[in-house]
């Protein structure tokens, strides 16, 4: 297997460290704008690591490349597969989920995969709704909720996503509300537990509508304060934290099993550039692999098999819980 990751902030970072230490790999390709960084990760890494100040012109078709900058990844991912790489996205801006999801045909085309979303969340709770949603006959809600961030670029796209429009699926259509309303008191794993979380310009829905045909409502919420609501649509008023703090996400599945309805809520706990490093280079590995579904461009709730995803998570020490009740205990896994 030989990867090209590019971008080497909290996320890409712990991408190419779960690569290497995953199994193994022929090459690695650190491409990063700050080349001081760069290099210090190729000196951190060693071999098989090595630095490039741009993607590869000698990717040959089997190659993955993993995708963790904060933005661009459209045109990146159309060099990759005109080149004959799979490509892997932990982008979570909408406009660039769409433009991403737009390369289906050309993926297919090539035989190639772009895997759209493949961090925390998204990524993670697209695997966990897929996960949650087995015994189901027919699914006709998702509720996505997340909480904490994976460093300054994630922390800045949650600040533009709470200041924009909220993108739900709603009986049939697309629906849109603005950022920051809906109040809603989710419960996540120990020791996060409840927290208000708000509407917010998240691309969970149009991940996961494909993987739901039929599915009436999908939405997605980020816990929020009042100060983050209020300052929302200003600059922020301070420089983000090198890598954001312990995070959870949260995932409710309701339908029909048999002539009941029923419901059902996944979630995890951990650092969510961790989780998300995790499941980017898990993504690649099944990529490489020839594990996902099908070729093309979509999110890991269309192209990974769920139960074997997370228990590769799990060895990865990214862990799923599972909602046993309605009381403060909350989840418990």
């Amino acid at each position: 297997m030989r990867a090209v990751v590019v971008g080497l902030g909290a996320v890409g970072a712990r991408a190419a460290r779960q690569l290497l230490s995953s199994g193994p790999i022929e090459d690695l390709v650190l491409v990063d704008v700050d080349l001081a960084r760069a290099a210090a990760a190729v000196e951190s890494f060693g071999d098989p690591a090595r630095l490039d100040d741009d993607l590869p012109g000698d990717l040959a078709a089997g190659d993955v490349v993993v995708l963790t900058l904060p933005e661009g990844h459209r045109a990146l991912a159309e060099r990759a597969i005109d080149r004959g790489a799979d490509v892997v996205s932990t982008i979570d801006d909408c406009a660039e989920v769409k433009a991403l999801l737009a390369l289906d045909g050309a993926a297919r085309a090539r035989g190639r995969h772009v895997v759209v979303g493949a961090a925390f969340s998204p990524g993670m709770t697209c695997v966990l709704a897929m996960h949650a949603a087995a015994g189901f006959e027919q699914v006709d809600e998702i509720h996505v909720a997340r909480v904490g961030t994976g460093g300054p670029a994630c922390a800045r796209q949650r600040h533009r996503a709470l200041s924009g429009r909220a993108v739900d699926w709603r009986d049939g259509g697309w629906l849109e509300r603005p950022g920051g309303s809906g109040r809603e008191l989710c419960w996540f794993p120990d020791p996060v537990r409840a927290l208000d979380c708000y509407r917010a310009a998240m691309p969970e829905a149009m991940l996961l509508v494909e993987a739901f045909p039929g599915v009436r409502r999908v939405t997605a919420r980020v816990s929020a304060t009042r100060r983050d609501r209020v300052t929302a649509h200003l600059p922020m008023l301070r420089p983000p934290h090198p890598e954001g703090q312990l995070g959870a996400v949260r995932v409710e599945v309701r339908g029909r099993r048999g002539v009941a309805r029923a419901e059902r809520v996944l979630g995890a706990v951990d650092r969510p550039a961790v989780a998300a490093g995790a499941v980017a280079a898990l993504a690649a590995r099944w990529a490489a692999e020839g594990r996902l579904a099908r070729p093309g461009a979509a999110g890991l709730g269309v192209l990974a098999e769920p139960t074997g995803f997370l228990a590769g998570l799990a060895e990865r020490g990214v862990k799923a819980a599972v909602f046993e009740g309605a009381t403060e205990e909350g989840i418990a896994g």
